[in-house]
C-alpha cells in the first residue's frame, strides 16, 4: 500500500508539473457589417408608442441593409420618467424584451437597445442585445448612474461581452462611458470587445443654442482615448424630444449619436435637435487586436 501512494503522489506532482496547455484559440476571423442607428423621439411614459416607433425604425433599418441595430436608452418610458417606479418590467419576458425579441427574430438582425428592468424588487436601467434568433444574448445594468438617477434605479454590479459573427460586443450605458479614468470602456477593451454599444440619453436646457456650445465634445473625450489605446469601436445612439417628466422636465433630448472608430477617429456625428428623429447607417470592420492582457502595455510602447 506504501508503494502505492508514492506512485499516486509522483503522478500527482506529475501532472501538477506539467506545463499548462494555453485556453487561447486563435481569433476567429469576424465579418464586417452595417450598423444602424436609431436616433428615435422618446416619449416619457408612453411604452406602446415608444414601441411601436421602435418597431418601425427597426424594420426600416432593416430593410436598408443594417445587420446590427442601435437603439437609445430607457428607449422603452425615457430616462429618469417617474413611470420607471410602476412600469418596469422584467427581461426578457415582459412587454418590452418580449417585442425586441420578436422583432430581431422577424428581420433576421441583432437589436441592442435601453429599456427598464424590473428585477426583484429592485429596478434597473438597463440595456439588452438580442441575436437574430430572438435570444438575449446579453444583459448590462447601468453602473456610473447620475446623482438625480438614483431615485429610480439600483445599480448594476458588472461587465460582460458577447461573441458574433461581427466580433465581440460590449455594452454600456450612456454615463458609464465618464466613469473615472473611463475604468468601465477600458475593461470592456481588456474583455476583448472589438465593437463597443452604448444607448445614451443626451440632453440640454431648453434655451441650449448649439452655435455657441456645440453638444457633443464630453463624449469624443471619454471615447477616444479607448478606441485609439484599444483599436476598437464605440457607437452610441441618443434619443430626440422634450423630456416630460422627472428632474429632466422640461429639457430637451437632442441626439447628436456618434460613431468612434479604431484610432480614435471621427465616423459619424448625428444631427442635433428635439426633432431630429432619424436613422443613420455605418460600414463597420472591426480590427484585428493588437494585443491582450498584458502585451497591450508592448502595443502601446512600439507606438512611441
Amino acid at each position: 500500500m506504501k508503494a502505492l501512494r508514492t506512485i499516486a503522489l509522483l503522478l500527482s506532482i506529475q501532472l501538477l508539473s506539467t506545463s499548462p496547455v494555453s485556453s487561447q484559440e486563435p481569433a476567429k476571423p469576424v465579418k464586417p457589417f452595417k450598423l444602424a442607428l436609431c436616433q428615435m423621439k422618446v416619449a416619457g411614459g408612453n411604452r406602446a408608442a415608444n414601441l411601436d416607433h421602435a418597431g418601425d425604425m427597426i424594420a426600416e433599418a432593416a430593410k436598408g441593409g443594417a445587420q446590427i441595430i442601435l437603439l437609445p436608452e430607457a428607449m422603452d418610458l425615457g430616462w429618469t420618467d417617474p413611470s420607471a417606479l410602476t412600469e418596469a418590467e422584467p427581461v426578457p419576458e415582459g412587454k418590452t424584451g418580449a417585442y425586441l425579441a420578436d422583432r430581431a427574430k422577424q428581420h433576421g438582425v441583432y437589436i441592442c437597445s435601453g429599456l427598464i428592468e424590473k428585477a426583484g424588487d429592485k429596478v434597473y436601467n438597463s440595456a439588452v442585445i438580442f441575436n437574430p434568433e430572438g435570444e438575449l444574448i446579453l444583459l448590462h445594468r447601468k453602473i456610473n448612474e447620475l446623482d438625480i438617477g438614483h431615485t429610480y434605479y439600483a445599480l448594476g454590479d458588472r461587465l460582460n461581452v458577447c461573441e458574433t459573427e461581427f466580433g465581440t460586443l460590449g455594452l454600456l450605458i450612456c454615463a458609464d462611458a465618464n466613469a473615472d479614468d473611463y475604468v468601465l470602456t477600458r475593461s470592456l477593451a481588456y474583455m476583448g470587445a472589438d465593437v463597443i454599444l452604448s444607448p445614451s440619453s443626451w440632453a440640454v436646457v431648453a434655451d441650449h443654442d448649439n452655435s455657441k456650445e456645440p453638444y457633443g465634445g464630453m463624449w469624443k473625450d471619454a471615447y477616444k482615448p479607448i478606441a485609439r489605446d484599444f483599436r476598437v469601436w464605440i457607437a452610441s445612439c441618443s434619443n430626440v424630444g422634450w423630456m416630460t417628466g422627472g428632474p429632466w422636465k422640461g429639457m430637451k433630448g437632442i441626439g447628436c449619436s456618434m460613431v468612434i472608430g479604431p484610432g480614435g477617429t471621427d465616423v459619424l456625428h448625428a444631427p442635433y435637435g428635439a426633432d431630429a428623429d432619424t436613422i443613420l447607417y455605418v460600414d463597420i470592420t472591426p480590427e484585428d487586436r493588437p494585443g491582450q492582457g498584458t502585451t497591450w502595455y508592448d502595443y502601446w510602447n512600439s507606438r512611441h
